[in-house]
């Protein structure tokens, strides 16, 4: 591919645009960090339009994430083929296990405004630029209400996490992550309006607008699953929330890193983590280089701690992947029993939830977020779904759990009504 270029490009108008030429195009997916400041962070924005080829399920397999530009993402119940459990529950938005697209035109903003777009030929290299580089048309919103309805009720909600903890006082589990969802019935909706509302919410540094076809996920997901950069790996495991405050963040955040509960959560999925990078790591190289660090977002508090490590020689994307996915903060510990303790007391499939969106370089580097606080729309059905989820531990009260819930769903319902 043939790459142009320009300098000193604005984040925001960039991905307005961006977000407009997505109309027009079945396949698109938009991966920015909302200016967010992270460590880790390697681009502003990253997106890539049109399929020059689409791997969906089994056709996703180690020699499609090996390198090339890739965009797409790994659903959650692609579980069933590293691990040795089952998917029982309906899938309500029939999403595929896993999809990816290699793009016509792929781009990258970095983070000193230089931005890259690359495509067939110099021609087009350059056409696909004056596109982006037009001003957005800053169109009227379209329809954006959505009337999402629980699945499960509150009852129903405390007694399922109080039969959780029956099983890890019992020594079934340690930690189990709880997910409950929600359905929303449309016959139209301006999905990218939808998402820049979402986006304003909450300005999440993993947030992802995909398009494949009839499927779209509208993403702010604050946490990074897995990144590699050459031999080198990390991943930011999230456990521990509050709501963010105006009145006094720093006590707020420092309420959050006191809490016994949200601690023994973090450093619960910190092992598991670590236990799941030495899989494919050189021999000492796995180390916790953050635990417990607590970050701000517009309207929550966050605990993350980093977990990096140095891979083997020829280790592959796919081994990756296999080793860590689905990933800790989402499952639970022991992963395997908690799977299936979530999977017998959840309502429906999680489907892309809980999983993880994502591109492959030129290069072969990645980097995945992991799908939370995020609607995935099947336009094809007319039906949106909204999951979210917690940790539960034998510290849990499941009032309080049920609240955090809430406290999780709360911009995005907000964005969708």
């Amino acid at each position: 591919m043939i790459k142009a270029s320009t300098y000193k490009v604005d984040p925001r108008g960039i991905e307005h645009r961006l977000l407009e030429l997505s109309s027009r195009r079945s396949f698109f997916a938009l991966y920015t960090s909302n200016s967010y400041p992270n460590t880790e962070k390697r681009y502003e924005i990253i997106f890539g339009w049109g399929a020059r080829e689409v791997f969906t399920d089994h056709q996703v397999v180690s020699n499609t994430l090996s390198d090339g530009w890739k965009f797409g993402f790994l659903g959650y119940e692609l579980r069933t083929q590293f691990e040795s459990v089952t998917q029982e529950n309906d899938a309500l938005g029939q999403w595929p296990h896993a999809q990816f697209f290699t793009p016509k035109v792929a781009g990258v903003l970095h983070t000193d405004g230089t931005l890259e777009i690359w495509a067939q030929d110099a021609f087009a290299a350059e056409e696909a630029m004056r596109e982006v580089m037009d001003k957005p048309k800053r169109l009227a919103s379209g329809h954006t209400s959505l009337h999402f309805e629980p699945l499960e009720t509150k009852d129903e909600y405390v007694a399922n996490v109080n039969a959780l903890k029956n099983h890890i006082q019992r020594g079934d589990i340690y930690e189990v992550n709880y997910c409950t969802a929600f359905r929303a019935d449309f016959q139209a909706v301006d999905s990218v309006s939808l998402f820049n509302n979402m986006v304003e919410g909450t300005e999440a540094p993993f947030s992802s607008y995909v398009k494949m076809r009839n499927h779209e996920l509208l993403c702010t997901s604050p946490e990074r699953y897995i990144k590699r950069e050459g031999s080198r790996i990390c991943s930011q495991p999230i456990k521990g929330t509050n709501r963010y405050s105006e009145k006094d963040n720093e006590a707020a955040q420092s309420a959050l890193v006191e809490s016994d509960k949200e601690r023994a959560e973090n450093v619960m999925i910190v092992d598991l983590v670590r236990n799941d990078l030495s899989r494919v790591a050189k021999k000492g190289t796995v180390k916790v280089s953050e635990l417990f660090g607590t970050y701000a977002f517009k309207n929550v508090n966050q605990m993350i701690s980093t977990v990096e490590a140095e891979v083997k020689e020829g280790v592959s994307n796919w081994e990756i992947i296999a080793a860590s996915f689905p990933m800790g903060s989402m499952t639970g510990a022991p992963k395997v029993s908690a799977m299936e303790l979530a999977e017998r007391y959840e309502k429906v499939a999680r489907e892309i939830y809980s999983g993880a969106v994502g591109y492959i370089t030129p290069e072969g580097d990645f980097d995945f977020n992991v799908v939370i606080r995020s609607i995935a729309l099947n336009k094809a059905t007319g039906v949106a779904t909204l999951h979210v989820g917690g940790a539960i531990t034998i510290l849990s009260d499941a009032e309080e759990e049920y609240q955090e819930c809430l406290l999780k769903a709360e911009s995005v319902l907000k964005a969708a009504k």
